[in-house]
């Protein structure tokens, strides 16, 4: 079977600029973090991002990275409203399309499926219909006759996602109290890059969990990278917990501050 372990310097080095990127995770959970701080050592940019978004949209979005965002919210979870995130957004720095929970979920079940659409009821006689024009309604072709809003496929070139162990497969499982929506992230998208705590033998990977955990399957990914702390400082159950202090320095620190202290003189800065 094929072998696709590779560093996250070689993961991120598949990407191009002007690409639609997914980033697994929820808020300032289990974020593909050595995933993402690799990225803003590329020159990549111009990127839409969809994602439940967290750091991962703050730091992008603080590097002059992200043309659109499409998002249902951008938080820190222990701080409502990620505030680097927020600072670009109030600088016109990017496009967003901010959809509810409900139509993000069923646009990466459409792209998942490789179809146009998927009808929702969610959002119907709510401002998100206004805010977001482009979004059309259908009717059912059966007798009952309902409208449904049409959220379209939420189609990605590349995802980036996070989980607890994953053999050089491409098997991943998570291991904390919720999937989040990582694998749909994987099959939405033309390729996908999981980092994981640990690389365990296949045979491994059903002795932690149920086999339902078993969240990630191989054939919807491109390359395997073992990082331990991957997600720091977003949380990664039961492995580790959120590092509260290491986000409150993130929140507390100016961007070229954060970027020069952490990712290295110049890179994510965007120039």
């Amino acid at each position: 079977m094929t072998d696709k372990t590779m560093t996250a310097d070689e993961a991120v080095a598949r990407l191009a600029s002007g690409m639609t990127l997914g980033i697994g995770g929820w808020g300032s959970r289990r974020k593909p973090m050595a995933l993402v701080r690799a990225l803003l050592r590329t020159a990549v940019t111009d990127l839409t991002v969809v994602s439940c978004g967290g750091p991962d949209v703050g730091m992008l979005a603080a590097a002059g990275r992200v043309r659109r965002l499409v998002a249902p919210f951008v938080t820190l979870d222990s701080v409502p409203l990620e505030p680097h995130y927020r600072a670009a957004r109030e600088q016109g720095a990017l496009e967003l399309t901010e959809i509810d929970e409900a139509m993000f979920l069923w646009g990466l079940r459409a792209a998942a499926h490789r179809i146009p659409f998927l009808p929702v009821r969610t959002g119907l006689g709510s401002d998100v219909m206004r805010i977001n024009p482009g979004l059309r309604t259908v009717t059912s072709p059966y007798e009952d006759g309902e409208t449904f809003v049409a959220v379209p496929a939420l189609r990605l070139d590349a995802a980036l996602v996070h989980v607890n162990r994953a053999d050089r497969r491409g098997n991943g499982r998570y291991l904390g109290p919720d999937p989040y929506f990582d694998d749909l992230f994987c099959e939405a998208a033309d390729t996908a890059y999981v980092s994981c705590e640990r690389i365990v033998d296949t045979a491994e990977l059903t002795k932690e969990a149920a086999p339902q955990t078993l969240l990630i399957k191989r054939h919807t990914v491109t390359g395997v990278v073992e990082a331990p702390n991957g997600a720091h400082f977003t949380s990664c159950a039961p492995d580790y917990g959120r590092d509260e202090a290491a986000q409150r320095e993130y929140v507390s620190t100016p961007w070229p501050v954060y970027a020069e202290r952490h990712l290295g003189r110049g890179e994510g800065s965007g120039t």
